[in-house]
């Protein structure tokens, strides 16, 4: 590998991800709950922003004026190619993390977002990032920080160590990142035969071996083969940001500000009793053998007054774009899964049937007569927004002010889609974000914008484009032979996509 590096995978695609918690619209109702003000959001950076899909939908999405700096150069031509399709203006860079932190024509940023970058760079670039942080985030601006940690990825340090060691030693010389990580986990295959002490002294080590075999080749060779890797505690964490000036804020998780889906009564009560807020949640992580830590810290919080607070969840908008009757009331917490009170949502998601956005004010309003508290209230919406049920919303002139960028960033996509499904986003004005969308609904909208309205007609545009190219639709885990197969398939998803997913879309302002 060439110094520019610095050890990170460069022979292999990162994958084409979407990451919602770096949205800052997200990051109002917990920081609310939890007491603090978000404040407005003008300016945002991503660092480490992979192949730029989130930086994109953002900064397409919403009034926020974005910028970012992933230093593999791939990644920063295909970023900006999607920015200069929207037209977002998003500042994206290939710079390393040094040379970007070093820059000296940057704002002062109101949010800066890294997901899942901190595993996997050097200690000197935690240092580098601590230091732009310090001097860059502005007073009563938000760090969103994602991490793996311990103890969920104690048992996993010994076998990353062995994989990529063995992948350094032993994988076949001239060979790509892809053939060396099958080699060595064909390797640790072996070597699992042989019932090794360690394994059977921890007998959940088969179970995550498996689990990573299942993964894309692409994500294991970020996830675990870059030279770096860290799973650090949470109390380390909040060491490394000391000099920041940071004070932690919470989860950036919706469903882990649910204490009862995570935590029975007695564990509750045992957390109750700690004075110290950050060994809390080290001891908490303890309990729920945490594996992954997704945190808001504030520089210069400022507190919310009861009266404040209460106030500022009631102005929060939110909009039910699942289908009424699609909505499940049952979640799954650290506890395993649970069912919902139909007391406590069906009046909650009658009020939000029409699609229509609605203030939590206005939720609390019409749901006066079933006798709930706001608080209870709010943990319904935290829950249905991680159930991806309902979105929070942007005001409608933001919104009016985006949508012709994400008319053209989704039009890339959708012709992006012809040749594969690496991209399975689409930007929502609505959101201020991205949100989940197969191949075949970005070919559909694409068959739509060329006229196609029927069914049918769906069906042969999107078979078209697939006949072309060799490709055959999969049905129960088998391709389709026929042309004739292939269609009445095609035709069958097509019928759903008209009579469900399109009337969810249109909510979204994506068609």
């Amino acid at each position: 590998m060439s110094d520019w590096t610095e050890g990170y995978v460069t022979d292999t695609e990162y994958t084409f991800g979407y990451y919602g918690e770096l949205n800052p619209l997200r990051a109002a109702l917990p920081l609310i709950k939890i007491g603090f003000s978000p404040g407005k959001i003008a300016t945002a950076c991503e660092l480490g922003y992979g192949q730029g899909v989130s930086i994109n939908m953002h900064a397409a999405a919403s009034d926020v004026c974005w910028y970012g700096t992933d230093f593999n150069p791939a990644h920063a031509a295909f970023a900006r190619h999607l920015a200069e399709r929207a037209g977002s203006d998003a500042r994206l860079f290939d710079d390393s993390f040094a040379e970007f932190c070093a820059r000296s024509d940057l704002p002062e940023f109101d949010f800066i977002g890294l997901h899942g970058i901190w595993s996997w760079v050097s200690e000197e670039n935690h240092r580098i990032i601590v230091d732009f942080v310090r001097r860059r985030l502005k007073i009563g601006g938000i760090l969103y920080i994602s991490y793996n940690t311990q103890p969920g990825f104690l048992l996993t340090l010994p076998l990353r160590h062995l994989l990529t060691e063995y992948a350094e030693t032993m994988g076949a010389a001239g060979h790509g990142t892809v053939a060396r990580i099958d080699a060595a986990l064909e390797f640790a295959d072996k070597l699992m035969e042989l019932k090794p002490a360690f394994a059977t002294a921890n007998p959940g080590l088969a179970e995550r071996l498996k689990y990573i075999k299942g993964q894309n080749r692409s994500y294991l060779a970020h996830e675990y083969f870059n030279r770096d890797w860290h799973a650090l505690p949470f109390a380390e964490m909040a060491k490394r940001l000391e000099p920041a000036k940071l004070t932690f804020a919470g989860s950036a998780h919706y469903l882990d500000h649910i204490e009862g889906l995570n935590l029975m009564p007695e564990q509750r009560r045992f957390l109750a009793g700690i004075p110290d807020p950050l060994f809390r949640e080290s001891v908490r992580d303890f309990i729920i053998n945490c594996q992954f830590r997704r945190e808001y810290w504030i520089r210069g919080p400022r507190r919310l007054r009861p009266a404040e607070q209460a106030d500022a969840v009631r102005a929060q908008r939110i909009m039910l774009i699942s289908r009424r009757e699609d909505v499940l009331l049952t979640v799954a917490g650290a506890l395993g899964r649970r069912q919902l009170s139909a007391t406590i949502y069906d009046p909650i998601l009658d009020a939000l049937g029409d699609g229509k956005a609605r203030s939590i004010g206005d939720i609390e309003r019409s749901v006066a007569g079933a006798g709930m508290r706001l608080r209870t209230i709010v943990e319904a919406v935290l829950i249905l927004a991680g159930k991806a049920d309902i979105v929070f919303v942007q005001d409608e002139a933001a919104q009016a002010r985006a949508k012709p960028r994400t008319d053209r960033l989704n039009l890339a996509l959708f012709e992006r889609a012809r040749g594969g499904a690496e991209v399975t986003f689409l930007a929502s004005p609505l959101i201020g974000g991205g949100v989940n969308a197969g191949r075949f609904q970005h070919l559909a909208m694409l068959a739509m914008r060329h006229g196609s309205k029927t069914a049918a007609e769906l069906a042969r545009f999107i078979w078209d484009i697939l006949s072309r190219q060799g490709q055959r639709v999969t049905k129960d885990n088998k391709p389709l032979e026929t042309p004739e197969e292939n269609l009445a398939e095609l035709e069958t998803q097509a019928r759903d996509f008209l009579d469900k997913r399109l009337a969810i879309l249109r909510r979204l302002k994506i068609v």
